[in-house]
């Protein structure tokens, strides 16, 4: 059986082709009187939630039903997960799957709920680079230079962390740990603060999730040097790899979407085939590329695979370097 990885996933998911945005007519109804509420574990306005809301309401006009989404912050979407995890089990209640559906049973020493056995992954949706960006008067202009320098200098760079945990943290570790070099992790509460820093010279480089760094990019207020999927993104050709210098390297972050166990199979299953259905819809290609990410449109069974993977690589990762988000 082949090992289901990050490079797995990519833009070939959408060879069977783009549907019509008016996707209400490839799908019986989802089960009639039923409000679907979508559960997204972070504030309004990140990508989880931008991505979340487009799945809501693609699904939506895919089933004619009424959708809603719920914001859940907090515990790094443990709190949404959890209640997700103790929530209805008849198709009411979706979760926005994020990557710490994968990585905080090794971040938290205590979790309310087991992800390996509470929630059942049914969908991956999209994927999410991020951009390794660093402050404009650093003297490097490649991710090789960049590594030159901080072995030239151990200790003295450092990166920010929009958050004790994520992907761009552990974006930052993986590359710090394949390179060996000595960058000290900063760690903010949130992209917003990091990105201040940034821009004004208190940090010297930073992970972030492409869609919320690529205009600083673009103007030139920040230098990217690579981005974190194995391949160029369609939607910003101009970022290299960081893994064409840094060999295997490859991260990135995720959105799928999952129920709590014990939903019936057939809701399983309606859910599977509506996510494989609308990662084929133009509407949400074109919402997704706002983002410069990509659909997927895996069913659960190649979605827990990827999770498998993420654990793996993440969760050894985790332990060596003694990574605690409490």
């Amino acid at each position: 059986m082949t090992r289901i990885t990050r490079r797995t996933f990519s833009a070939g998911a959408l060879a069977t082709g783009i549907a019509s945005p008016s996707i209400a007519r490839a799908q019986q109804a989802y089960p009639a009187g039923l409000q679907i509420r979508f559960v997204v574990g972070f504030p309004a306005g990140g990508a989880q939630d931008i991505v979340g809301r487009i799945v809501a309401d693609r699904l939506g006009a895919l089933w004619g039903v009424p959708t809603l989404v719920e914001n859940v912050a907090g515990a790094g979407a443990n709190i949404a997960m959890d209640r997700v995890a103790k929530g209805p089990n008849d198709g009411t209640q979706i979760m926005i799957v994020p990557p710490g559906f994968a990585t905080n049973q090794f971040l938290y020493s205590r979790m309310p709920f087991d992800p390996e056995k509470d929630i059942i992954p049914l969908g991956y949706v999209a994927s999410i680079p991020n951009l390794m960006c660093v402050k404009k008067d650093l003297p490097v202009n490649s991710v090789a230079e960049l590594i030159a320098y901080a072995k030239a200098n151990p200790g003295k760079l450092n990166y920010a962390s929009t958050s004790v945990g994520t992907t761009t943290h552990l974006s930052g570790a993986l590359f710090t740990k394949m390179t060996d070099t000595n960058i000290v992790v900063v760690h903010y509460r949130g992209s917003a603060p990091a990105m201040n820093d940034l821009l004004s010279g208190n940090v010297d480089l930073i992970f972030d999730n492409i869609a919320a760094i690529v205009p600083q990019a673009r103007a030139g207020t920040v230098k990217a040097l690579g981005i974190t999927t194995a391949k160029r993104s369609p939607f910003a050709p101009e970022y290299p790899p960081i893994g064409d210098t840094v060999k295997g390297y490859d991260t990135t972050s995720w959105v799928g979407v999952g129920v709590r166990a014990g939903t019936p199979q057939a809701i399983c299953d309606k859910i599977e085939e509506g996510v494989k259905i609308i990662c084929k819809d133009k509407l949400l290609v074109d919402r997704l590329a706002t983002l410069v990410s990509e659909p997927v449109g895996a069913g659960a069974a190649d979605f827990a695979k990827f999770i498998a993977a993420e654990r793996a690589t993440w969760g050894k990762l985790i332990a060596e370097q003694k990574i605690k988000a409490e």
